[in-house]
């Protein structure tokens, strides 16, 4: 077990829940084995212990500063984002032929879930650059991609995504950044960002920005969006120049500090050459790829910092006694250890339950994302639509949950969690930030309630559905487990239910009704997935209790998780009722006549 994570547990999503071995039977995996996918996690846990744990803390106390015009990082970030691009990890998952390994999903989303339980904001860097460049490898030109795509695989240059306009936020209808045809095939950018993550640092020899800008003439709205590279330095006669890219300021964060947030500024002397991606006013579109990427990415920070916390504070409640039994009224014995007091051990299995939850409903998209790959024909297309449907969810319940997670863990240390003197306060702030990254939980509401469950006449929510019973229909033949297949049967035909009643108001034309209450709905379907992906560990669990010939040490895993999947439906899942109530109740109107 490793200090932020328990490798034993996403060997158990990995291999037992999820199967990784099976995908090396399709061609595009043929190539690996899965002891080659273990060597590829043991890497990530040396590049943790060597790079990333030594410099959490330190980083986030010497945060980045922008000094005469060039931002300034840890020291430490540097070597670990050169590590990462000499072991060819940056693009790990790439095609071969883009100059990746073509790892599968699963196992990229594992390598990265180990480094950023050890080092949140660092993993940043990395994650950043490796989308930028699968952009341009997927859309851009064969120019593009061979002048920027190799080296922002090797870390010598990183990369940026930028969106946000000082006017318009996640209203990308109104962004104005502009775009001008200079004739050559180039374009002059003019316009500001904020909030850029990574957007400057003093190591990178460049800095590969992607942003989204206007071409004069183009229609209004996102329609007329277009999506451009734009490097800090451009090359001219095979050197590099300054591009008129100028870091304006720093913002102050609240936490993942060593990753610094830019305002820049692009072209304001008129001097900013940027490079058209694909076909004009498709620039919305292709960032999609990106956004969805980083949205798992976000999921898999609350996941992560939630685990990191949780080891934390499971460590902290092992060594620190205080107060006695409650059965014990002799104040003349010892103080029991905290771990033994019946609140503290809910706490603890309240953060262990939302981790190994989140943990599974996140492994389920990326396995969605390597069948896409793999499969033809109409089982590649329903990959693709769950997992279109499920990003949304995987982005916001491990952050939303994380963040309660981290809370609980700050919680068990009490006073003590509030100070320096321990990880959980870093852990607090960092987590926060997950609810807001790439749309905030608000948005992502509207868009599986507005978008993805009326989509294609409810495709994807039947699919969902059908593969959820199939769960069940296995559940139910473990004696140990059955009672809790009914219970997830029973909130699968109340959600059902629930999406009914919602789509009926959209079906009137009563659109602000049928979206007030999103962000509940995506709770509440957060919830229902993630039982769904409880039940499937605990059949696992049971499966391997019931075959016999365990060591104890695995007997007692197995039964932990039973313990732990029992704990999330009998503490987690009855919030599914106040929630339902409340998206069930027709009076809605009083909230919008009471203005």
């Amino acid at each position: 077990m490793a200090r932020e994570y328990d490798r034993r547990n996403l060997d158990f999503i990995l291999k037992e829940v999820f199967d990784t071995a099976s995908l090396c039977n399709y061609p595009r995996y043929a190539d690996y084995t899965p002891d080659m996918f273990d060597m590829v996690l043991d890497s990530a846990d040396a590049i943790a212990e060597k790079y990333l744990r030594p410099i959490y803390v330190d980083s986030d106390r010497k945060a980045a500063e922008l000094v005469d015009g060039v931002v300034h990082v840890h020291p430490g970030i540097e070597p670990y984002i050169k590590e990462m691009g000499e072991s060819g990890m940056i693009g790990c998952t790439f095609d071969i032929e883009h100059g990746g390994q073509q790892v599968p999903s699963m196992i990229g989303g594992a390598h990265e879930f180990i480094r950023g339980a050890a080092h949140n904001s660092a993993v940043m860097f990395t994650g950043l650059s490796h989308g930028a460049a699968h952009l341009i490898a997927s859309f851009g030109s064969k120019e593009l991609a061979d002048t920027y795509v190799p080296n922002m695989l090797s870390g010598k240059w990183t990369g940026t995504m930028c969106l946000t306009e000082p006017q318009a936020g996640s209203s990308l209808n109104d962004a104005s950044t502009s775009a001008k045809d200079l004739g050559d095939g180039t374009y002059a950018i003019k316009g500001q960002k904020i909030f850029i993550s990574g957007g400057d640092n003093h190591f990178s020899e460049n800095i590969i920005h992607l942003v989204l800008a206007r071409l004069e003439g183009a229609p209004a709205g996102t329609k007329g969006i277009s999506l451009f590279v734009v490097p800090k330095k451009r090359i001219e006669n095979g050197t590099l120049v300054n591009n008129e890219v100028v870091s304006l300021g720093v913002y102050h964060k609240m936490g993942q500090k060593a990753t610094p947030a830019l305002h820049l500024s692009f072209g304001d002397k008129g001097n900013s050459i940027g490079y058209l991606v694909g076909e004009p006013n498709k620039g919305l579109s292709y960032m999609f790829q990106m956004m969805n990427e980083a949205r798992l990415g976000v999921g898999m920070g609350g996941a992560y910092i939630a685990s990191a916390a949780y080891h934390a504070s499971k460590q902290y409640a092992n060594e620190r006694a205080q107060g006695r039994l409650l059965t014990n009224k002799d104040p003349n014995t010892p103080p029991t250890l905290i771990k033994n007091h019946p609140d503290v051990q809910r706490m603890l299995y309240f953060q262990k339950a939302i981790v190994e939850g989140s943990m599974g409903l996140l492994f389920q998209c990326f396995m969605w994302d390597d069948l896409a790959k793999s499969l033809e024909g109409e089982e590649k297309k329903e990959a693709q639509m769950m997992l279109d449907l499920m990003t949304t969810v995987a982005k916001t319940y491990p952050a939303e949950m994380g963040t309660q997670a981290v809370n609980q863990g700050l919680q068990v240390l009490g006073g003590y969690g509030y100070t320096e003197d321990f990880p959980l306060e870093q852990m607090a702030r960092d987590v926060r930030i997950m609810s807001i990254y790439e749309g905030t939980t608000g948005i992502h509401g509207l868009t599986l309630l507005g978008r993805g469950i009326p989509a294609n006449n409810g495709a994807a929510l039947q699919t969902l559905g059908k593969l959820v019973y199939a769960d069940i229909a296995v559940a139910k033949g473990h004696e140990s487990i059955a009672k809790y297949a009914g219970m997830l049967e029973k909130e699968l035909e109340n959600l059902t239910k629930v999406t009914m009643h919602k789509l009926g108001f959209a079906m009137k034309g009563e659109i602000e009704v049928f979206l007030a209450d999103s962000t509940l709905y995506m709770e509440l379907f957060g919830l229902i997935t993630v039982a769904w992906q409880w039940l499937k560990q605990g059949h696992v669990a049971a499966a391997a209790l019931a075959k016999g010939g365990l060591s104890a040490e695995d007997e007692a895993f197995y039964k932990d998780k039973i313990h732990t999947m029992k704990f999330f439906y009998h503490y987690e899942v009855p919030k599914a009722l106040g929630l339902s109530t409340r998206l069930m109740d027709e009076e809605v109107l009083t909230i919008f006549d009471h203005k």
